[in-house]
């Protein structure tokens, strides 16, 4: 039987922890899907289609990964996916607090889907997309390699001069 899980966030934008969980999961799971959450009443730096784009873009050499983007609920995107196993990323105590609150309200609307955590490798504990949007106009592109993909420095920068 194949496995198949998904990984849900925002990812606005990815970071190299963000990468790093792909990475990790991609090699536990025969499919793996990055569901890219659209809050409408939130605003984000790129559209959904860019995100999936960046994405697909740093993820190009697994092939066993696809990027899609979502409304509504995570549990009811996973269903659709045709998966039972969400994968979340932890960084900190701070955030598993959060994570737990999330996994128990998801347990009650779909108890089917399990949640995996990944504890963030220590060089990207400290890294969040929040992060990103503050360093971006102060860093050096070589600077910023150290919390995103390379790939996506261009983007970033462009994105943050308009």
């Amino acid at each position: 039987m194949a496995s198949t899980a998904v990984y849900t966030g925002s990812f606005d934008p990815i970071t190299l922890g963000h990468l790093n969980v792909i990475q990790r999961s991609s090699r536990l799971f025969d499919e793996f899907i990055v569901g890219i959450g659209v809050n409408p009443d939130k605003k984000s730096l790129f559209k959904a289609d860019e995100r999936v784009e960046l994405i697909e873009r740093v993820c190009a050499d697994m092939p066993n990964v696809r990027v899609k983007s979502f409304t509504g609920l995570a549990v009811r995107f996973v269903r659709e996916c045709g998966a039972r196993t969400i994968v979340r990323g932890v960084r900190s105590l701070t955030d598993m607090e959060v994570e737990f609150t999330m996994t128990l309200a998801n347990r009650k609307l779909d108890p089917d889907i399990e949640t995996v955590f990944l504890m963030a490798d220590d060089e990207f504990s400290h890294v969040s997309s929040s992060l990103i949007k503050q360093i971006t106009p102060l860093a050096s592109d070589e600077e910023l390699a150290r919390f995103v993909p390379r790939q996506i420095v261009p983007d970033l920068r462009k994105k943050l001069q308009k």
